[in-house]
């Protein structure tokens, strides 16, 4: 059995580090907490970038993790096809790293939610959607400040052109309405590809739902995107 090795990257502020790497155990994917200042591992086959509030989410949400000298290598394992998702702060770092376009910026509401949301996959042919079908509903939770996905809108017209959109915001249903979009994303957009459909970013938590004892695994399908 070849084993898979994921870096889960630690930066001051991040508290979603370890339930990552739990989850990631729980498929069978070896997960290796990462400091940022310690640099990428070699042979690696997969980078994670957790949930949590790095650096306090000061200037911007994960603009000052995005300046770190990790990140450069990060790009560059990108740019060799190495897998890398990243998960609420971790989106919010990989919007600023331009490992994907656009930015997620203040809730509409100006507070901080932490709930449950349905999710509809948009694009179930990517290494993260893969255990989906198309059209697919799921449950997944969320807990930000600044999940707002804004990009402009020829951009915005160019993602959803190109199959780059993961999951929008849906009702029960799998209705994409105004009603279920929880922070006012464009497009009701909850998790984007970069150039590659390696790279994604997304704010929903799947590390959040995938362990058994907590009932509800289907955050394992996006998981399982380092195992593809």
């Amino acid at each position: 059995m070849v084993t898979v090795t994921v870096a889960v990257i630690r930066f001051g502020g991040s508290n979603c580090d370890r339930d990552s790497i739990r989850a990631l155990d729980q498929l069978g994917i070896d997960a290796e907490l990462v400091w940022h200042e310690d640099g990428l591992p070699e042979d690696l086959d997969g980078v994670m970038l957790p949930g949590g509030f790095s650096y306090g989410d000061y200037l911007r949400a994960g603009a000052m993790a995005a300046r770190s000298p990790i990140m450069q290598e990060v790009r560059e394992a990108a740019a060799d096809g190495v897998p890398v998702l990243g998960v609420c702060n971790g989106a919010q770092i990989g919007c600023e790293s331009s490992l994907t376009p656009g930015a997620f910026t203040t809730n509409q509401s100006a507070r901080f939610q932490c709930e449950h949301v349905y999710l509809r996959v948009e694009n179930a042919d990517t290494p993260w959607t893969s255990a989906y079908e198309e059209g697919d509903v799921v449950e997944f939770p969320i807990a930000h400040g600044e999940g707002r996905f804004e990009v402009d809108d020829d951009r915005l017209d160019e993602l959803e052109a190109d199959d780059r959109i993961l999951f929008k915001y849906c009702d029960e249903d799998g209705e994409v309405v105004e009603g279920a979009n929880p922070n006012g994303s464009k497009h009701n957009v909850a998790g984007i590809t970069g150039e590659e459909d390696t790279v994604a970013v997304m704010m929903p938590h799947p590390e959040r739902v995938a362990l058994p004892d907590l009932g509800n695994v289907v955050g394992q399908g996006v998981l399982r995107g380092f195992a593809e």
